[in-house]
């Protein structure tokens, strides 16, 4: 690897981090450049989810001020969690990717709408402060399991779907919920990366790059994403879901 692609890929992890942070869909600049320095598709879909790790856990060190209280949620979605991830990264490891890369430009999108008219989908589904606390329970082992099923087999966009979900069924400010997504996150990169490192082929030189740069981007995203108001933090991610929802779809159109 010469020093114009080891550029790259430390740039890439930068703005990953950051992005992933604030919204979600780094993995939409690290995965494409782990491409363009010559892996392999399914190498670098792996590669890169190993080194985005980092970036998750210095997000949840830079909001860990909007986790207050949240603990408890936290305890009790961590199988589900794990559980999910698990999924996800055996049907990466074992299937064709083809059929799945065809639905989840459309996963994206859904999320990415659905954060972007909450209000009025709340009118229909009801206010979470209307649901009955087993019926929000199980909604949220759900939605967390699905996630993490996502996040394990290809995890682009996996905040802005946590989001977008956790939004509908959470009666909580958009930071705090942006909180717990980072964390949710950062346990899916935990699962990936032992399931990856032990089963998968990882080029651990392009990790070595783009990890620890992950980690200033992440930590540097998750400062200005609790300093933002909440409209102008919904915006971003409603605009960062729909760009990457439109990206993968033209990418499984051109495929």
């Amino acid at each position: 690897m010469d020093l114009t692609h080891a550029l790259l890929l430390v740039a890439a992890g930068v703005a990953a981090g950051a992005v992933n942070a604030i919204a979600g869909g780094g993995s939409l600049i690290t995965f494409p450049s782990l491409i363009a320095v010559g892996l392999p598709s399914v190498e670098a879909n792996v590669t890169n989810s190993v080194s985005v790790f980092p970036g998750y856990v210095s997000s949840v060190a830079g909001s860990r001020a909007d986790l207050a209280g949240q603990g408890r949620r936290v305890r009790v979605t961590l199988a589900a969690v794990v559980a999910g991830c698990a999924a996800g990264c055996a049907l990466l490891l074992l299937t064709p990717a083809r059929a799945f890369e065809l639905v989840v430009p459309f996963l994206v999108l859904g999320a990415t709408a659905t954060l972007a008219f909450q209000e009025r989908l709340r009118g229909l589904v009801g206010h979470p402060r209307a649901m009955s606390p087993r019926r929000a329970a199980v909604t949220l082992q759900l939605v967390v399991f699905v996630g993490a099923v996502y996040g394990g087999y290809f995890g682009a966009a996996l905040g802005v779907m946590y989001v977008a979900a956790l939004a509908l069924i959470l009666d909580e400010p958009l930071k705090r919920i942006n909180a717990l997504k980072n964390v949710l996150s950062a346990v899916v990169g935990l699962v990936t990366l032992v399931v990856f490192a032990i089963f998968g082929e990882v080029d651990w030189g392009a990790v070595a790059l783009v990890a620890p740069a992950t980690l200033a981007g992440g930590y540097a995203g998750a400062r200005l994403a609790r300093r933002l108001p909440a409209r102008v933090l919904k915006y971003l991610i409603v605009t960062f879901g729909t760009a990457i929802g439109l990206l993968l779809l033209y990418r499984a159109v051109i495929a």
